[in-house]
């Protein structure tokens, strides 16, 4: 297996500030690895150590074994990247950022280009200034892929896309892996990931809380029940057994998040009488809440 991106206790601090803190990271070739957390987590500073853009504080990250500050203009030439907040130049085209990158690039062969722009109609014609969100996201993509890189990096890709344009970002995802490339996806949309992510690593307050694959996660993620009953219930008598979590309790609505063995929660329902009970397989949405559910209040999240 060759690791394409690796970082190792990787940390970087903001002076008092947190930033993250001692992220161990593999990426394998072929992967689609989904990289995980809310806005401030951490997950734009790892990116940007990854890329050479900034300088860690202390640990190290290699990408195709090669270091991302001394080695960048090599690693640059192998890698395609979407940053978070695409900036571009309000009063040039699309057309003239992408002929600009083809010509730093020495990119000769624009076939793969036009076939880009066709399926995610892009309009390359008008300034960047009176596009869309949507619009300037398209030609974001085009610029990170259009060279066919070996590892394309990418910080919340779908942003601003309608459901058609992401449908057709997942399908480009999977067609750059079958032929070789790696992609290390970066967003705070499970659902997003979750759909063309082969890993998945979590991040918190700058730490990694977990890393694994998709069926692992899901196979450790809860089952959701929800009761209905004739009357209003406590949600308490449920909030109390081991495993349990009150996702939410609407009067005589309950909805519980269960880990573990089910007939404690159906002792304690039957107790009440319920009208109606529906169980649903594991969630990984709601697996993914629980790594956030405890952040402290009084420690604000500064990950950057």
């Amino acid at each position: 297996m060759t690791v394409v991106v690796r970082a190792e206790n990787l940390t970087k601090t903001f002076g008092t500030h947190r930033g993250i803190i001692g992220i161990d990271v593999s990426v394998a070739e072929g992967d689609i690895f989904g990289f995980l957390g809310p806005n401030g987590s951490g997950k734009s500073t790892t990116i940007r150590l990854l890329t050479g853009l900034s300088h860690p504080t202390s640990g190290t990250a290699k990408v195709f074994g090669l270091d991302p500050i001394a080695d960048a203009v090599d690693i640059h030439r192998r890698v395609g990247y979407l940053p978070g907040e695409l900036a571009l130049h309000p009063r040039l085209t699309g057309q003239q950022h992408v002929d600009f990158a083809a010509k730093v690039r020495g990119l000769q062969d624009r076939t793969f280009l036009h076939e880009l722009v066709d399926r995610f109609q892009v309009d390359l014609e008008r300034p960047t200034r009176t596009l869309s969100k949507g619009n300037r996201q398209k030609i974001g993509i085009l610029l990170a892929v259009m060279h066919r890189p070996e590892l394309v990096i990418l910080d919340e890709p779908t942003s601003g896309l309608d459901p058609l344009m992401q449908d057709e970002f997942e399908r480009l995802m999977r067609e750059l892996v079958s032929t070789g490339a790696t992609v290390f996806l970066s967003s705070h949309e499970l659902d997003e990931v979750q759909r063309v992510a082969t890993r998945v690593a979590i991040i918190k307050d700058g730490h990694l809380v977990v890393t694994d694959t998709v069926e692992a996660l899901r196979r450790r993620a809860p089952r959701t029940i929800e009761f209905s009953f004739p009357r209003t219930v406590d949600p308490k008598p449920f909030a109390s057994i081991e495993g349990v979590h009150v996702v939410a309790a609407n009067g005589k609505r309950i909805t519980l998040a269960l880990r573990g063995a089910v007939a404690p929660v159906l002792r304690v329902a039957a107790e009440l009488d319920p009208l109606d009970v529906v169980a649903r397989p594991a969630d990984l949405d709601e697996l993914f809440l629980t790594y956030y559910r405890d952040q402290s209040a009084e420690e604000p999240v500064d990950a950057r």
